[in-house]
């Protein structure tokens, strides 16, 4: 200002410095009022999140999810795969396709498209799950398929970084792995019934096939662990499908498909079901654990022509339609799991714990032709699962769990950023 009144200043340089102030004026109020007469103006000119919207609605800041990510259909992405067998050193033997000789690859060249959702469901972007998780930790809880799991996400990180092993035991069932560059740790805990159990007793002459399942202890090797985590995803479900004697107050209540005299046949879904409740209960109940839980639902298999010890196989090329419906079994286990994460999400919300759904049975029952079958080990190999048809190859279907994982961690993201915004407007 004092420049401005100087009697020294040259008039030309005086009319200079007005002009561009009345032109910034004039080109900045424009662009104000609308949001003077409208304040979600801004927010509406950006588009609205994969996951959520968060706006301001009479003085209020809201936020809801903009589609079910869960419900659509496969279709085609030519881009696929982001990694390969050769890329990858994470990859189980077999689940390494590739290696092992399978001559189609077209089922590695689909992605997951919801109903109802303008940007779809993005695919993985290592990038920004680094950043997401930086600084954290997620354990994977579960059996071979969420191994299975973890090792894609391994894979699919791989386009930035390779982790370090920082395993705190010399056990391949419980591995820990540290991207150093972000301070990331992930780890695997092996737990097929995510209850206790006993493994069968080889030396038994009969019934040497039956597991000891205590529904109503929950696994000590993954919840004694828990609390060093942000991140917990459990699943669980085709180890259910064994033999097994069930224990409730450390005496049989029942079992399934044991065949032993004087013990009722509860049957698998009894036991399932009362897994699921005392893991959530561990996790309700745990005063340690403040991240977050996933339930991923039940990865469904798919043998035809005969169960896996009979000569079933899977032999598909390309995914179900998406109004192929499930089988009786993979749906009566999805409801169990639905019906008890409900029930345990209405506690968990009541005691400020946060509990959420991966539900992507429905994604993965579509895919039949995801599996290894004989291209998991050499033809002339001695192993148990000949033709594969429960666990997944990779690269494959398995890869878009963590395109679902992204997302519901966006979504959290989405949710402490609402939280943050109606703090600061309170």
């Amino acid at each position: 200002m004092e420049l401005l009144h100087s009697a020294t200043f040259p008039s030309k340089q005086k009319l200079l410095i007005v002009v561009t102030i009345a032109t910034t004026l004039f080109t900045i109020i424009p662009l104000l009022y609308p949001f003077l007469e409208d304040p979600n103006f801004f927010l509406k000119q950006q588009p609205p999140s994969q996951s959520s919207i968060i706006k301001l609605e009479n003085g209020v800041v809201t936020s809801h999810e903009s589609c079910d990510i869960f419900s659509g259909e496969w279709v085609p992405n030519p881009e696929a795969p982001y990694y390969t067998n050769t890329t990858c050193w994470a990859i189980h033997e077999h689940q390494n396709c590739m290696k092992f000789g399978r001559p189609d690859t077209d089922f590695i060249k689909w992605k997951w498209k919801p109903y109802g959702c303008e940007d779809g469901l993005p695919v993985f972007d290592p990038f920004r799950f680094l950043e997401i998780v930086r600084g954290k930790t997620m354990a994977f809880v579960g059996d071979s398929v969420s191994r299975n799991h973890m090792q894609s996400l391994i894979c699919l990180l791989s386009q930035v970084e390779y982790p370090m092993d920082a395993s705190v035991k010399d056990d391949d069932y419980f591995k820990r792995w540290t991207y150093e560059t972000y301070n990331f740790t992930i780890a695997a805990f092996w737990t097929p019934h995510l209850v206790k159990s006993k493994e069968p007793d080889q030396t038994q002459t009969e019934h040497a096939d039956i597991f000891d399942l205590y529904l109503d202890e929950a696994d000590e090797s993954w919840t004694a662990d828990i609390g060093d985590f942000d991140y917990v995803i459990i699943s669980s479900g085709h180890w259910h499908y064994r033999p097994s004697v069930y224990y409730e107050n450390r005496t049989i209540t029942g079992c399934h498909y044991c065949q032993l005299p004087n013990i009722t046949d509860l049957t698998m879904f009894y036991g399932y079901r009362k897994a699921f409740r005392t893991a959530f209960k561990a996790i309700l109940d745990s005063e340690s654990f403040k991240g977050v839980m996933y339930l991923r639902s039940f990865a469904p298999s798919h043998f035809e022509g005969g169960l896996w010890n009979e000569g079933g196989d899977c032999l598909r090329k390309q995914p179900f339609k998406s109004n192929e419906n499930q089988d009786e079994t993979t749906m009566s286990l999805h409801k169990i799991q639905l019906e008890e994460f409900w029930r345990a999400e209405e506690e968990a919300r009541k005691k400020g714990k946060r509990l959420r759904l991966l539900d992507t049975t429905q994604a993965m029952w579509l895919r039949p032709d995801g599996h290894p079958s004989r291209y998991g080990h050499m033809p002339e190999a001695n192993v148990t699962l000949y033709n594969d048809c429960v666990h997944w190859c990779l690269p494959g279907p398995i890869d878009n769990l963590n395109d679902f994982l992204l997302a519901m961690l966006k979504r959290e993201e989405d949710k402490r950023s609402l939280a943050q915004v109606r703090k600061m407007l309170s």
